[in-house]
């Protein structure tokens, strides 16, 4: 395996920190690591709330990235509230496909750590719309 998704992996696990912070908002739960086109490490974890106004962590990485003045994502791996890795939703895979427009086949997505596999984002996101 890549010493990369090693990196990843131990950055989502720092930040998953399952948690009530509210009646209403949940958080932590999922936690997410994605590497930026410069090698950068970002994190974010999800935020889920009683009205669909939270977010999911690997969104929430990606505004981070944003947020820190990078826009191009190489890898993707989240860590679901079981401890296994797990593929990003419909709303992420959209959100780094028009981020990633034209180029979206080259972000790799870890799928299985404990099995090595990985796959890129247009095996997530076949005939994408635009």
């Amino acid at each position: 395996m890549e010493q990369i998704w090693k990196e990843l992996y131990k950055a989502a696990k720092a930040v998953q920190n399952p948690r009530e912070i509210s009646d209403r908002i949940y958080a932590g739960g999922v936690a997410a690591a994605i590497e930026s086109a410069s090698g950068k490490i970002y994190t974010g974890v999800c935020v889920d709330t009683s009205s669909s106004l939270g977010i999911c962590a690997e969104r929430n990485a990606m505004f981070n990235m944003i947020t820190n003045g990078e826009n191009e994502i190489r890898r993707v791996l989240a860590i679901m509230p079981d401890g296994k890795i797990g593929a990003p939703c419909g709303a992420c895979r959209e959100f780094m496909t028009q981020l990633m427009m034209g180029r979206y086949q080259d972000v790799e997505i870890m799928l299985d750590y404990e099995n090595e596999k990985v796959v890129t984002l247009d095996v997530l996101t076949p005939e994408w719309w635009l």
